[in-house]
C-alpha cells in the first residue's frame, strides 16, 4: 500500500463564487407594518432625482455625530402621516415648523398631533439652510387620543 503524496491535496479547491440570489439586507429600524416599508421600491426613472432628505439611513456620519452632540429641544407634533413617512413638530420655543421623518423617531408609538416631543436637529443638505428632527422621542402621550404602535396596535391614553 502506497502513502498518498502529502504534496497533492486530495480534493481540488473549491472556486470562490458570489450568492447567486442577491443578499437581503434587513436594518434594525424598519419597523414592522409600517406601509411605507412594506412597498417596493421602484428603480429611478430617467431624469428622476433622489431625495434631498436625509434619513437614518442616508445620513453622513460627520452629520450625525454633530446632531447627537447638539442640545436637546422641546416641541409638541403638529401633524405625522405614517402612510407618507413623515410630519411636523411645532417648536415649544416658537418659529418655523420643524420637518421629521419616519426613521428618526425613537420609542413605541407613532406620533399623534398633540403628543409633546424631545428631539435634537439636523440641517438638510443641500444649502443647509432648513433644518429636521433627528433623535425624536415622545415624552407625553395627549391625553383623550387613541394611539397606535408600530406594529399596529391601538392603545386609549
Amino acid at each position: 500500500m502506497s502513502d498518498p503524496d502529502p504534496s497533492s491535496p486530495a480534493d481540488p479547491p473549491l472556486p470562490l463564487t458570489s450568492p447567486r440570489t442577491p443578499l437581503q439586507l434587513s436594518f434594525p429600524f424598519l419597523r414592522e407594518g409600517s406601509r411605507v416599508w412594506e412597498r417596493e421600491r421602484k428603480p429611478p426613472q430617467p431624469g428622476e432625482l433622489p431625495s434631498p432628505l436625509p434619513t437614518k439611513r442616508t445620513r453622513t456620519y460627520s452629520a450625525t455625530v454633530r446632531a447627537r452632540s447638539g442640545p436637546v429641544y422641546k416641541g409638541v407634533c403638529k401633524n405625522f402621516s405614517r402612510s407618507q413617512g413623515h410630519g411636523f413638530i411645532r417648536p415649544s420655543r416658537g418659529g418655523e415648523d420643524i420637518f421629521v421623518h419616519i426613521s428618526d423617531i425613537d420609542g413605541e408609538y407613532v406620533p399623534m398631533e398633540g403628543d409633546e416631543v424631545t428631539y435634537k436637529v439636523c440641517p438638510i443638505p443641500p444649502k443647509n439652510q432648513k433644518i429636521q428632527a433627528v433623535d425624536v422621542v415622545i415624552t407625553h402621550l395627549n391625553p383623550g387620543t387613541k394611539h397606535e404602535t408600530w406594529s399596529g396596535q391601538i392603545i386609549s391614553s
